[in-house]
């Protein structure tokens, strides 16, 4: 190894008390997730009370609305991130431990899974209030890259999700046995990708960035360019940074070192990648779609 950075002495808890017994912390992946969607939903209701930035001056809904989707919104990403991970990443373990499906505070959550669960919330929502379903796609876009920022931090103060091994400058030296096994020789060790920070500064801050220049420029007039722009984006950033990430361990085996969910002599996709294929299909149909719908510049 030529060169690594140390893993900084943080704690995943930002504090704890021991109270009748019982251990109470309060942990940065939690407050991650509460700063994600409090910020998300300012960026809402801020959005939506700048009437000029969507078609015909009408916002999808109305501040108060934004808070009665809140609700559903949180439950879809809990209930459909942890059936994402039970699904997608161990199906066979929760078949065999059914029980242990709702001990979300022991982890595993999946992305992918808390994106469908936030998609099927939301449309409910909108059926149920008659509120058009592609403008406020586009708001729940706009306020979602904020939270991928925040988590993927949380994950890396957590020291999980790390990457594979690697010998670049900037790669950190993760506690624990489990990151330390990257089968160099006694003695050494190991540096892996920071790949939770790649994917914060990807999937959070340049695609958060690249969307408000987007708004900026009057995308929100144009129903689903938001939303396409959003799909493509994280599905590209997640499938080029899937490179860089530490495989699922119930994926490796001995002749599939990667880690890869459907392979052919050695060539294939991780999971992560394969959930992002349709991500990044259906963000290109939207972004074609609004395109083609834009309204012509007014001539003199």
């Amino acid at each position: 190894m030529l060169a690594a950075i140390p893993f900084p002495p943080l704690s995943p808890e930002i504090f704890a008390i021991d109270l009748f017994g019982f251990h109470l912390a309060l942990r940065w992946y939690a407050l991650a997730y509460i700063a994600g969607i409090l910020i998300g939903w300012r960026l809402a209701v801020i959005t939506v009370k700048r009437t000029a930035l969507w078609r015909d001056d009408q916002p999808p809904m109305q501040p108060k609305q934004i808070e009665d989707l809140l609700t559903w919104i949180i439950l879809g990403v809990i209930i459909g991130g942890r059936l994402g991970y039970v699904l997608f990443y161990q199906p066979g373990y929760y078949l065999a431990n059914p029980h242990e499906i709702p001990m979300i505070w022991s982890g595993g959550m999946a992305f992918h899974g808390g994106f469908l669960g936030t998609v099927i919330a939301a449309w409910i929502f909108c059926a149920r209030n008659n509120i058009a379903k592609l403008p406020t796609a586009d708001m729940l876009a706009l306020a979602t890259p904020v939270g991928l920022l925040f988590g993927r931090l949380a994950n890396f103060i957590n020291a999980e999700l790390w990457g594979r091994a690697t010998e670049v400058r900037w790669g950190v030296i993760f506690p624990g046995a489990a990151a330390q096994d990257c089968g160099q020789a006694v003695g050494e060790l190991c540096a892996r990708h920071p790949s939770q920070l790649y994917e914060a500064g990807l999937e959070g801050l340049l695609l958060g960035l690249v969307i408000l220049v987007l708004i900026r420029r009057g995308a929100l007039k144009t129903p689903g360019l938001i939303l396409g722009t959003f799909l493509t984006g994280y599905g590209l950033a997640r499938f080029i940074v899937e490179f860089f990430r530490q495989p699922d361990a119930q994926f490796q085996s001995p002749g599939n070192p990667l880690g890869l969910a459907f392979h052919i002599d050695g060539f294939g996709l991780t999971m992560g990648q394969t959930l992002t294929i349709p991500m990044i299909a259906i963000g290109v149909y939207f972004i074609l779609r609004a395109l083609r719908q834009r309204p012509a510049p007014a001539t003199a």
